[in-house]
């Protein structure tokens, strides 16, 4: 049976959108584009789905329990944690190079400097996927692994606690229509990026894993340029069991993967 759940749903405008994060100097502060509540249903993958493929869908959960006792800032724990998800998208994907550029803690509180993200969207467009690619590589480099096939990859884990309140999230790709996209400006204190966010469409197929503890991961495709579809996502307002009160807190770590060809 599904469940029932609200998300937060982006809308077609004839002018260019943005986020501003961390407006005005202020660590947090996050302007943001007119967005729509919904709410949808959202198939549990632990009973409905038990043989979803990373091939098929873009998406795929695991358990993959880590060595890493606390993601606390200014803890001795990257080095480890970037081993291990290495090994996972090496093992998992037949990834031949793993860049780990990115961990984010996020906590659902609103004093939190990285709140769950509340909006439909996908992490990069086209544009912003290439730029990132050179952010990270610089320009020869990049030119280099773009000949070949790469992809960026997000790893998302609960931290502390299992998830029972605003879990994350997934529409199967199949189910999201062209029209559906709609680039979004990302706008940083210090360099500027491109996301797609999602319109509203009823045929939209939601998905989500119930319960994910520590051990659990989700891995999902957020760009491919040899075309694995992108997957679009966002945090679940509902909850699992009223009776448990622990608060979300997650890591996501943005991962670029070069493939053998």
């Amino acid at each position: 049976m599904a469940q029932i759940a609200t998300v937060n749903y982006h809308v077609h405008k004839p002018e260019r959108q943005a986020f501003e994060l961390d407006a005005g100097g202020t660590v947090g502060n996050l302007v943001s584009p007119e967005l729509v509540p919904k709410q949808v249903a959202v198939r549990d993958v632990r009973v409905s789905d038990a043989n979803l493929s990373f091939e098929g869908n873009s998406v795929a959960f695991k358990t993959f329990p880590t060595d890493v006792q606390s993601f606390d800032a200014g803890m001795d724990w990257q080095d480890t944690y970037n081993h291990e998800l290495s090994k996972l998208l090496t093992s998992e994907l037949g990834g031949q190079e793993v860049i780990i550029f990115d961990h984010t803690v996020r906590v659902d509180d609103p004093k939190a400097d990285r709140a769950p993200a509340r909006n439909v969207h996908s992490d990069y467009s086209v544009d912003g996927a290439k730029k990132r690619l050179i952010d990270i590589l610089g320009e020869d480099k990049a030119t280099e692994w773009s000949k070949g096939h790469y992809a960026f990859i997000n790893i998302w884990r609960p931290i502390g606690a299992p998830i029972n309140s605003a879990p994350l999230g997934f529409i199967r790709p199949s189910s999201v229509a062209d029209k559906d996209w709609i680039l979004l400006d990302l706008i940083y204190p210090d360099r500027r990026g491109q996301i797609m966010g999602i319109a509203a469409n009823p045929d939209h197929d939601w998905l989500y894993m119930s319960k994910m503890t520590p051990d659990d991961v989700a891995f999902f495709n957020i760009f491919d340029n040899r075309g694995l579809p992108s997957i679009a996502h966002s945090a679940l307002d509902m909850i699992e069991d009223p009776k448990i009160h622990t608060i979300r807190r997650s890591i996501e770590s943005r991962t670029l993967v070069r493939y053998a060809a």
